[in-house]
């Protein structure tokens, strides 16, 4: 088969492999943390330095990690796949831009990331983040939050999104365990678009049956592969 315009959904399962932690499998972050303290509104008016500490690890745990062979192939699909490749991540990290990926879209936001939340003010941030620090456009104290998407709130560029997926004629998921929505819900919208879908991870996904192809293994393997068959070697 032959495609034109792929969209690729990525989730915990290519960045745990570069170890970082996973949210949802067994003995990941929200086993030993209650997920409404730290990732929602509400959470953070209630403790804004929990939250702050919360993330300030998250990001600083970012340079001890590296991406990894599944990272790296997806962006070399985009440098040389002859059409339209367009990555859709759910993982907050930033690995798949140090892996080399260039169109990339955060639905859930990303770690690097900061807003105020008085001004609308976005920027890049590396270090920690305070409840002292002040927002370099409008000057408020303690309206600077990790920009993050959380439970409750909408998800980044969902029409940028939709419109891929109505026009791509290859979905593939990568290690993600389907049960978070809207992005469970893409390789129905990609399949009634006439796509050909496929499952790339390591065990099947809530909603594997759903997919015309799977399969299954480790990211670093499969993906490269996968790749490879791709761009016709």
């Amino acid at each position: 088969m032959s495609f034109s315009s792929i969209v690729i959904l990525t989730g915990a399962g290519i960045s745990a492999e570069s170890g970082v932690d996973t949210f949802r499998d067994k003995g990941g972050i929200w086993s030993k943390v209650d997920l409404r303290d730290v990732a929602t509104p509400e959470g953070f008016a209630r403790d804004p330095e929990r939250v702050h500490a919360f993330y300030n690890e998250r990001r600083s745990g970012l340079s001890s990690v590296e991406p990894n062979a599944a990272h790296r192939a997806l962006a070399q699909l985009e440098a040389e796949f002859a059409g339209d490749v367009l990555v859709v991540t759910q993982n907050i990290d930033n690995l798949h831009e140090r892996g080399g990926s260039k169109r990339l879209i955060h639905m859930h936001g990303e770690l690097t990331k900061i807003f105020c939340t008085k001004c609308g003010t976005r920027r890049e941030e590396h270090g920690d983040l305070t409840t002292f620090d002040c927002c370099p456009q409008c000057g408020a104290m303690g309206t600077l939050r990790p920009d993050v998407v959380w439970f409750g709130e909408m998800p980044y560029q969902m029409d940028e999104i939709s419109e891929a997926l109505q026009q791509c004629d290859l979905f593939v998921s990568i290690g993600t365990s389907g049960n978070v929505y809207p992005a469970a819900g893409f390789v129905e919208e990609a399949h009634q678009a006439g796509a050909h879908t496929v499952e790339l991870n390591l065990e099947a996904s809530e909603h594997h049956t759903r997919f015309a192809e799977v399969r299954r293994g480790r990211a670093t393997e499969l993906v490269p592969a996968f790749v490879e068959e791709l761009l016709g070697r």
